[in-house]
């Protein structure tokens, strides 16, 4: 594809997934997702010709005048939009497939300094929500959905809706998931709620082992015991008669 027929082809994807968009010369104009994604064409081509210098201070113009810093070593699809763009940050080993949306804020990042393939893979027609982060080496399926704010720690299967921090899945194929054990929420208070969990469960079965009685029956003798000693009591201690 040509570079012509590849602007072409990102603006009618800005059109299709951005009601905002009303015209050629504002999209062209005013959206600078567009142009981060452009060029990084050039610094990726950079890039693969070993002028990795080069390609940093390309890239990092395109960050001083768009608000995208993406590393010239990753690799973008065909059509990928960008809206609002400020903030995204994509990192060198990442790799993104066709007609994917990114929103503001978004990280596709790495978890610590080990080497080879450390960034997120992002395939066809994902869309990823604002200020998401997406770790590691994982890979986020065909069709699936960020959502804002979520924070995506391991792989993603294909359609797919991931929400929290971290990340769980919400729906799958259309279909809403109802999450009944602890251990598939992976969040920071799951073990607390695992343990309570537990704790009720050993709760029950001693109550379970306690033999059953009737209500209030317990109380009522015990009632009935302190009426007697009170009786008991009357044959030897004097009530004040005759004074």
């Amino acid at each position: 594809m040509n570079v012509l027929a590849r602007i072409r082809d990102d603006v009618h994807s800005v059109f299709e997934r951005d009601p905002a968009a009303r015209s050629w010369a504002e999209v062209l104009l005013c959206y600078p997702g567009l142009w981060a994604v452009w060029i990084h064409h050039l610094s990726h081509g950079l890039w693969k010709a070993k002028f990795r210098l080069l390609a940093r201070l390309v890239s990092q113009a395109a960050r001083f005048f768009t608000g995208v810093d993406i590393h010239p070593g990753a690799q973008l699809g065909h059509r990928l939009f960008i809206d609002h763009a400020t903030g995204v940050v994509i990192g060198e080993t990442a790799i993104i497939g066709d007609d994917v949306t990114l929103y503001q804020g978004v990280t596709l990042g790495g978890t610590g300094k080990q080497h080879g393939k450390r960034h997120p893979t992002l395939c066809d027609r994902v869309f990823v929500g604002n200020n998401a982060n997406l770790l590691g080496n994982i890979t986020i399926g065909e069709n699936s959905r960020v959502g804002a704010g979520s924070v995506v720690l391991s792989d993603v299967p294909p359609n797919s809706t991931v929400v929290g921090v971290p990340a769980h899945i919400v729906y799958r194929n259309g279909e809403r998931l109802l999450i009944t054990d602890p251990h598939d929420i992976k969040d920071p208070l799951s073990d607390a709620l695992i343990a309570l969990a537990a704790r009720v469960d050993d709760l029950e079965r001693q109550l379970n082992r306690v033999p059953s009685v009737e209500p209030f029956t317990a109380e009522a003798a015990e009632r009935q015991a302190y009426r007697d000693e009170l009786d008991r009591m009357r044959q030897y201690v004097s009530m004040g008669e005759g004074i």
